[in-house]
Parts: C-alpha cells; sequence; structure tokens
C-alpha cells in the first residue's frame, strides 16, 4: 500500500498545460512589439533646388566663383587639387564666400559663390558628412556674423523677413555632383 501511494504522485507529476503557453508567447510578442522603438535613419535633409527647364541653358559660371572640393576614396579632402584638413575647409570656404571681389582667386561676391562637393562611390561616409558639416557650418558663420552686424541678433534668432534679408546677402549656394565610379 504503501509503494502504491509515492508511484501515483510519480505519475501525477508537473505537466504543464500547451494552450496556456501559446497564449502567453502571444501577449508577449504584443508587448515587445508596442514597446520596442525602432531608429529610423532619415538620412541627410537637404532643400532641392526645382528641375530646371531642359529648353533653358544653365547660365555660365566663372571659375572664379566656384570652389571645388572633391573627397576621395581614402577620404582625402581636396580643395582646389591641394590637400586640406577638414579643420580648415570652414575657413577656407569663409575665405572663399567673404571674398567681395578682393582676391582675384576668390569668388566675385557671396551671392555668386558657389561651392562644388565631389566624392567618389568609395569615399567613407563619415568624411563626407564631416565636410557636408563644415561648408554648412560656414554659412551659419557667415550669416551669423552679419545677422550680429545688422540686427544685434544671432540669425538664428531672426523674424523671418530679417532672416530672408541675411540670406539674400549670403545665399547657400552648395552643389553636391555625381560621385565618381571609383575603382
Amino acid at each position: 500500500m504503501f509503494k502504491d501511494t509515492k508511484k501515483n504522485r510519480r505519475d501525477e507529476g508537473g505537466e504543464i498545460e500547451g494552450s496556456a503557453l501559446a497564449d502567453i508567447a502571444f501577449l508577449l510578442l504584443i508587448f515587445f512589439l508596442v514597446a520596442t522603438t525602432i531608429d529610423i535613419d532619415t538620412g541627410i535633409g537637404l532643400v532641392l533646388p526645382p528641375p530646371p527647364d531642359p529648353s533653358q541653358k544653365p547660365p555660365p559660371i566663372k571659375d572664379r566663383n566656384l570652389l571645388k572640393i572633391l573627397v576621395n576614396q581614402q577620404g582625402m579632402v581636396l580643395i582646389e587639387d591641394e590637400p586640406t584638413a577638414i579643420t580648415e575647409v570652414k575657413q577656407r570656404v569663409i575665405e572663399f564666400v567673404n571674398n567681395k571681389g578682393q582676391d582675384p582667386k576668390l569668388s566675385d561676391s557671396p551671392q555668386k559663390a558657389i561651392v562644388s562637393i565631389k566624392t567618389d562611390r568609395q569615399t567613407p561616409y563619415k568624411v563626407y558628412i564631416n565636410m557636408l558639416d563644415e561648408v554648412k557650418g560656414a554659412y551659419r558663420e557667415l550669416r551669423n556674423r552679419a545677422s550680429m552686424a545688422e540686427f544685434g541678433k544671432k540669425y538664428e534668432a531672426l523674424n523671418d523677413q530679417s532672416r530672408s534679408k541675411i540670406q539674400d546677402m549670403y545665399p547657400q549656394k552648395i552643389s553636391i555632383a555625381e560621385p565618381d565610379q571609383g575603382s
């Protein structure tokens, strides 16, 4: 009699009902889908100009008014075929744009200055982004200087009308050329 009781206990042992597990797994799945945040890469925010009219020829651009920046596949930045450190890009762009016709090797005026950026297909993305940030930072600095001189406030603190006036003084003309095929 004693032996039978132990045997019955062993047979009744720890079974877990399968239908409850499916419900719990489903609820956990829903919880994690709702609670998880997913990072979405948004890319680089650029405002593109409207497409050109195919019947109209592009206006002529003097070489003097075009600052050519190349970022090659090794990640080197070349301004007018001269190797330049990324930390120097901002100052070079400021000098070029803000020349106002003084140096014959630099732009005629800020309104005519165009910064052309060209890359290679194997250009390191981080170097390209850092260089683009430096170019945009140069325009931001020029606009802040003009804003402080004209209105006594930083460019970001201006109203739309004042901001438009500063943008006319220093239009941000950045041309991003189609990358070379590379090797």
